[in-house]
């Protein structure tokens, strides 16, 4: 397995314990250092923490460096950047997990970022323990060479605030490397981590960083629970028609609407590999609760109408906007 090191003390932390606990267990334990090249002497911090991993006794070590996009802002397009090359290291040492130094304060960041989004009960539900690591592009895939299993991406320290991961490193004797980034205001989550969560402890109390955990735990249950049975329900209803595929109209009108909304993504999702906005998910649903004989609506890459008992769904690549 590999920890994903930045040098900060959250994964410095978690390095430190995986270099200890790992060799007790019979695993051989190593660290993935991504240099995204962003800051001046990006080079150097990236040597340091690998120098630091080395010291503890992981091995191997790999340093990666990365070219950051600009697709999706800044923010995302390092994130995409970074796990690509930690899964493509993971399946290049053979490990089977990397972990990430991800704490109880991420997960509440993550959770108010999803609430200021209107991004619905998945994203409120925050970061998962245990999740495929997926990249963009694997080995085995650009050479038609055999395809290993893909590794695992595991967030030991979701439980645990980062004033522990800070406390360990001192502990330890093992020096911080602080991120000048985690300073920058105009990055959206060093707000919320500076600004908005402090704000809302001397509003609540203490507590409410374990209590956007708790809330994202149910929240994930509760929807991975429905879309376990989205899933059975698509299963059970779908048909092939040329081009995509249709539901039943009487099934959809029976069904709650979180649960009709979510079979609407799902199937669009699943065949056309397209997200709805929850504004297209709307108006796909009227094709149903408000039928006034409407015409067929054309939303991003696909075409949605009613014909007979059945709501169909095909590709339709001159598709835009319904809203524009």
């Amino acid at each position: 397995m590999l920890v994903a090191l930045s040098g900060g003390s959250d994964s410095l932390a978690l390095a430190a314990a995986t270099a200890f606990e790992a060799p007790r267990h019979g695993l051989r334990a190593g660290a993935v250092i991504v240099d995204h090249g962003l800051q001046s002497g990006s080079a150097l911090v990236a040597a340091n923490a690998a120098a630091t991993a080395r010291a503890l006794g992981l091995d191997p070590v790999v340093v990666r460096r990365v070219e950051v996009g600009e697709a999706g802002g800044p923010e995302a397009a390092a994130r995409d950047a970074r796990y690509s090359a930690l899964a493509i290291v993971a399946q290049e040492t053979g490990a089977v997990a990397v972990m990430t130094g991800h704490t109880l304060d991420d997960q509440a960041e993550t959770v108010l970022l999803g609430l200021a989004r209107g991004s619905g009960g998945l994203s409120l539900g925050g970061m998962r323990e245990c999740v495929p690591l997926a990249a963009a592009t694997y080995a085995g895939e650009q050479t038609g060479g055999p395809q290993l299993a893909r590794p695992l991406l595991l967030r030991p320290l979701l439980g645990i605030r980062r004033s522990t991961t800070e406390q360990s490193c001192t502990d330890l004797g093992l020096t911080a490397w602080a991120d000048p980034h985690n300073d920058d205001t105009s990055f959206t989550r060093v707000r919320v981590r500076t600004e908005a969560l402090p704000a809302l402890e001397r509003a609540l109390g203490a507590h409410v960083v374990e209590a956007l955990a708790r809330t994202a735990d149910v929240l994930r249950e509760d929807a991975e629970a429905l879309d376990r049975f989205t899933d059975e329900l698509i299963e059970e209803l779908a048909e092939l028609e040329e081009g995509g595929l249709s539901l039943p109209v009487a099934a959809l009108a029976a069904n709650p609407a979180a649960l009709r909304n979510r079979l609407i993504r799902k199937v669009v999702d699943a065949e056309f590999h397209r997200s709805l906005s929850r504004a297209h998910t709307l108006e796909v649903a009227r094709l149903v609760t408000d039928w006034r004989g409407q015409g067929a609506l054309h939303l991003p890459g696909i075409r949605v109408e009613r014909v007979g008992d059945r709501v169909v769904f095909t590709a339709d690549p001159l598709g835009h906007d319904a809203d524009a």
